[in-house]
């Protein structure tokens, strides 16, 4: 299963803005790089809500990416079948992201030699997660 579209990081320049300002998290299988979202607070945040609008605020959802190397294995074939095992372990994670995060999770070559399977993807994407601050422990 494919990560829906307004979750993907798509664009290099996105890419890059992880990689260069972004926290990394390791494991064993894989690293997680996040970039937190801006807190925009305008000095008027203070004052009462009677004299501002309610305003709908639309928050954009937490965008993700996937980078395999050629080191982790030279055939295509394992690589697309560890990005799939990853997207599917992430879409199940989706309502439990908070939004407006950036992350790419960065395969280790460790995880094509142990042909992990998918419930350590999971186990090890929760821990990481939990350590980046993206989602909840306690749920």
């Amino acid at each position: 299963m494919a990560l829906p579209k307004s979750n993907r990081l798509r664009s290099r320049h996105d890419f890059k803005a992880v990689f260069r300002e972004g926290v990394r998290f390791h494991g064993s299988y894989m690293t997680l790089r996040a970039l937190r979202p801006c807190s925009k607070k305008s000095p008027s945040s203070d004052t009462s809500p009677i004299n501002q609008p309610e305003q709908t605020l639309q928050t954009t959802p937490a965008r993700i990416g996937i980078s395999i190397s050629t080191k982790v294995s030279k055939k295509a074939v394992v690589r697309n079948r560890l990005k799939r095992q990853i997207a599917g372990v992430l879409s199940g994670l989706l309502p439990k992201l908070a939004s407006e995060w950036r992350l790419v999770v960065v395969v280790k070559p460790t995880a094509a030699q142990q042909e992990c399977e998918s419930k350590d993807f999971l186990q090890e994407l929760e821990q990481l997660l939990v350590k980046a601050e993206v989602i909840d422990g306690h749920s």
